[in-house]
């Protein structure tokens, strides 16, 4: 079985903007490529587990989230990453029908560890808002991160809330 890394996309790996597709409105969050070349030189695989209810409200369309997520995967290429998979829920229950997929739901993660024989009790998940900590929880994930640059949040379910990635390579270095 393999560990996984979990990332949330909009507010982890790139800065968080209303119904993001656009790729001159992608900006990547400091330390993101650090983060995922640390775990994956410890053996894990990459994935992004993200809700995208743009889609269900008709903001863009599934074409438009996969040229983002095709350019996206190449530029954490050209920086040393290899994303294994990206999960999206395109779903959102006042625009369409429940699904197992939106998070806090564990529906992406459960999927991601059917396809790729995932260990989720060794694996971790990042994510900027609770319902991305309760996703790993609901999936079995013993460890969760919160990340929150604001400095905000002084109460999660999460393992560890952070301020930085580089704080989560500073705490498993440890």
């Amino acid at each position: 079985m393999h560990k996984a890394l979990f990332l949330d996309r909009d507010g982890v790996i790139n800065t968080e903007k209303e119904y993001l597709y656009k790729i001159e409105d992608f900006e990547f969050i400091e330390g993101i490529f650090e983060l995922c070349n640390y775990y994956q030189s410890k053996g894990y695989k990459i994935f992004v587990v993200t809700n995208q209810s743009g889609i269900a409200r008709g903001f863009y369309t599934e074409n438009d989230f996969t040229l983002l997520s095709n350019w996206m995967i190449n530029e954490f290429k050209d920086n040393g990453v290899n994303i294994t998979d990206i999960y999206h829920c395109p779903h959102h229950p006042n625009f369409s029908d429940a699904c197992i997929c939106r998070k806090p739901e564990a529906g992406m993660l459960l999927q991601a560890a059917k396809e790729y024989d995932i260990d989720l009790k060794n694996s971790i998940i990042v994510g900027d808002k609770e319902r991305d900590i309760e996703a790993g929880l609901n999936a079995g994930l013993q460890t969760t991160y919160l990340f929150d640059e604001s400095k905000k949040v002084n109460r999660s379910k999460a393992t560890k809330i952070v301020s930085t990635l580089k704080e989560i390579i500073d705490v498993d270095s440890q």
